[in-house]
């Protein structure tokens, strides 16, 4: 605390990120890292990069990336807006766009940055429960709101919602804009960019740290019809106008044109996920079903402080989150083969 801070300051309750400790032997589960790191491609391209012309400044609209992202999706270039990973992308939506009289929903159990985000830009919002069985019920969005953002598939909980349900959502709120979060939706989710064209109050922000391995390189890219790009593209230009260095863009270009790559590790972490589901419900955990590049799951008669502890202990990191309705779940990001199998040698010690 300090007599300088602002008023916002001190009301502001920051979002936690995951740990990063530099410990010899770790097996890092708790930050949902892709565990088989970046495509070579990228790599060569970022250090092709790396030369004289970064004394000059990057191109502040990143449009070549722009460019063979809408490729993909047959969009316009001027229909994707990329920005500093998507964080700062969801940042600026929800200040270009979320902001209105009426409150923003979102699950009650969600990505926890979205009501810091609130905080920060003073924006009012109402949390909507999920079930019982920890996931949304588009149902209980028919509801007055001034707009609406929503994770598929959600997180923590990892599970999605079919494409026919969130399409249901954009339509029956046609004056409001939905955001949709595809931060993990390469891992089992269906993506709701083909619907761009059809509904003006789409927005679907997506991620290259997961899927593409490409965390520390910090690229996150938005697809909507021009008007809501447009908004986002006056906040940036009004905060930093160089999001993206030109290393940044050079490997973000070289991993999204490097498809093989791609799928073929994808598919990897999804094999794992479905073998350490089979392996702790055998452990006496209830383990949701997720289409995620992680799992949320809680044991029937151990508590997750418990047993975050007890891994940590033996240098493996999982996420614990201590809150109300998931304080005995754990979630597990999904690594190499080898660290589930350590993680699982170590559970079994533990509940032994």
């Amino acid at each position: 605390m300090s007599r300088f801070w602002s008023p916002l300051v001190h009301s502001l309750t920051p979002y936690v990120a995951g740990e990063q400790p530099t410990i010899s032997g770790l097996v890092k589960l708790n930050t949902n890292e892709n565990p088989y790191g970046t495509s070579p491609r990228a790599i060569a391209a970022i250090s092709e990069a790396a030369n004289d012309t970064l004394r000059l400044y990057p191109d502040p609209t990143g449009l070549r990336l722009r460019e063979v992202i809408a490729a993909r999706y047959d969009l316009d270039p001027d229909e994707v807006f990329v920005g500093n990973g998507s964080d700062e992308v969801l940042a600026h939506t929800f200040h270009a766009l979320l902001n209105h009289e009426q409150p923003l929903l979102f699950p009650d159990i969600t990505y926890s940055f979205y009501p810091t985000y609130c905080r920060l830009y003073g924006i009012r919002s109402r949390r909507v429960p999920l079930d019982e069985n920890m996931q949304v019920r588009i149902a209980d969005y028919q509801q007055s709101c001034g707009a609406i953002i929503l994770p598929n598939p959600n997180a923590p909980t990892g599970v999605a919602r079919p494409l026919s349900e969130i399409e249901t959502l954009i339509r029956e709120h046609p004056d409001q804009v939905v955001v949709i979060d595809e931060a993990y939706v390469d891992f089992g989710g269906e993506s709701a960019i083909p619907l761009v064209r059809e509904y003006p109050n789409l927005l679907v922000v997506q991620t290259f740290s997961k899927s593409r391995g490409l965390a520390g390189l910090r690229v996150g890219f938005a697809t909507g019809q021009r008007p809501l790009i447009e908004a986002l593209e006056r906040v940036k230009d009004s905060f930093n106008s160089y999001p993206l260095d030109r290393l940044a863009l050079a490997g973000a270009i070289a991993s999204w044109e490097d498809e093989d790559w791609f799928q073929r590790h994808r598919d990897l972490i999804v094999a794992s996920r479905e073998r350490l589901t089979i392996a702790l419900r055998a452990l006496g955990f209830d383990v949701l079903q997720s289409s995620a590049n992680f799992l949320f799951a809680r044991h029937r008669e151990r508590s997750g402080a418990e047993l975050a502890t007890g891994l940590r202990d033996k240098a493996i990191l999982v996420r614990h989150f201590p809150t109300e309705r998931i304080e005995n779940y754990l979630r597990i990001s999904i690594g190499t083969d080898a660290e589930c199998d350590k993680l699982l040698a170590a559970f079994q010690q533990i509940l032994s």
